[in-house]
Order: C-alpha cells, then structure tokens, then sequence
C-alpha cells in the first residue's frame, strides 16, 4: 500500500514539474470548453409526470457538458415540512438528437439516510432513459431498473416506465410546449392499474428583461392528469447568471 501511495505522489509531482516547465517556456495547456449551468427554479408546486409531489418549492440545479457528456445534479426542497425533498443525479450522453442516460433520484421517504442503499428499503430509484428531438417533435422512453420502484399486479418489480411525447412552438412572443405523458403498464409507482396517461400539459414560457445583461424566465403551466382525475396550474421563475 505505502509503493502504490509513493508511486502516486510521483506521478502528481511529475505532473506539476512537467506544467512548471510548461509554463516556462510559454507553452499553454489546452482551454476545456466546458458548458456550466448553474440556476434555480421557484414554482407554485411541484408537478412532476403528472404527480403531485408538493407545494411552493425550490428546485436548484447546477450541470456540466462537455463533448455530449454530461453530468448534473438537480433538488427539491419544499417550504413545508411534509413536501418532497428530492436530490437527483443524472449522467448522459448526446450525439445529434439522440440522448441516453441514467438517473439516481433520491427522495427523503421511505429511508432519510441518503448513503443507503438496501435493495428493499432504500430511498433510490435508477431510472435509464433514451430520449430523441427530431425538431418538430421530441420523444422520451424512461424505465427503472433498480432501487425503489413500484410493483405490478402481481407484487414484483413493475420496471416501471413512463414516455413521453413534447412539442415546442412559438405564439404570440412566447415560447411554449405541449406535452403527452404515458404509463404504459401498471405500475404501484405511478398508481396505475394499466395503460394511463397521467400526464396532458400545455406551457407558456417568457423571458422578462430586467437589465441589459440580466432577464429572469417566467412561466405557467396548465396540466392534467385524467388516470387521477386531476388537474394542476403551476406558475415559476428561473434565477440563473
């Protein structure tokens, strides 16, 4: 173990020589373009695939891409004590308008502890997805494979899966999107007993200049949820640099 730490610290002072030296002589290293995303959604309550997951909340994010892949960590936290509190880590790759990742959401129930991870109580779903954007239209297919899901009609494992059908389009100055989301078999997840669409939404989305430098996004979203027979309007603002 002491050769295998030695060795290490070799390589890092290598390393530092070879840059000093680098340096000396004017050369520069190479710029990694990477795309940083830091921001923070505010929404009225938090609706996700036509679920109802909690009241006003704080959804921040903050991601990396470089070369297609990348790699983000989104949360919420809700301004009661009863409200989701959720951390997700998501790592994709993408090349034209195809998209595959996975995600590791993490909520605080059953399980507070996040470092848990028994195959019967932790409070993890992984969820892969495969997703495509043909311009016009976008399409998404996402399925758990581990942790936490839901079960099916017989009591095991549904591998529940949800897919999803987004068209975006511009109206009268303001960016919107309609969206179809479906349930494809039943599912404890989802609360499904079979084929539903849990999800029927219709967004509007506007940036609002407040300096020349600084605009903060605002939007509204009408959805709806026919499997549970209900229906949602949430209104948010995005804060990012």
């Amino acid at each position: 173990m002491r050769k295998i730490v030695l060795f290490a610290m070799g390589l890092v002072a290598s390393a530092t020589t070879l840059a000093q030296e680098q340096l000396r002589v004017g050369e520069q290293s190479p710029e990694i373009k990477a795309e940083v995303t830091i921001a923070a959604d505010f929404v009225s309550q938090y609706i996700w695939r036509g679920l109802d997951c909690g009241n006003v909340s704080i959804q921040p994010t903050l991601g990396i891409a470089y070369k297609g892949f990348s790699l983000s960590a989104w949360g919420n936290v809700g301004f009661k004590s009863e409200d989701t509190k959720e951390f997700d880590l998501t790592a994709s790759y993408s090349t034209g308008g195809l998209t595959i990742g996975v995600t590791d959401y993490w909520f605080n129930t059953p399980e507070k502890r996040y470092f848990y991870y028994n195959a019967h109580s932790t409070s993890h779903v992984f969820e892969g997805f495969v997703s495509y954007d043909f311009g016009l239209l976008s399409a998404a297919w996402y399925t758990n494979f581990a942790g936490n899901d839901g079960q099916n009609k017989s009591g095991k494992r549904a591998y529940s899966s949800y897919f999803e059908l987004n068209a975006p389009f511009k109206l009268a100055t303001l960016d919107w999107t309609g969206t179809l989301g479906v349930v494809p078999y039943a599912t404890t997840y989802y609360a499904t007993s079979g084929f539903a669409v849990t999800s029927l939404s219709l967004k509007a989305s506007k940036d609002i200049r407040i300096t020349d430098t600084f605009s903060v996004p605002i939007f509204a979203q009408v959805i709806g949820n026919p499997s549970s027979q209900k229906a949602y309007f949430v209104f948010g603002f995005t804060l990012k640099p």
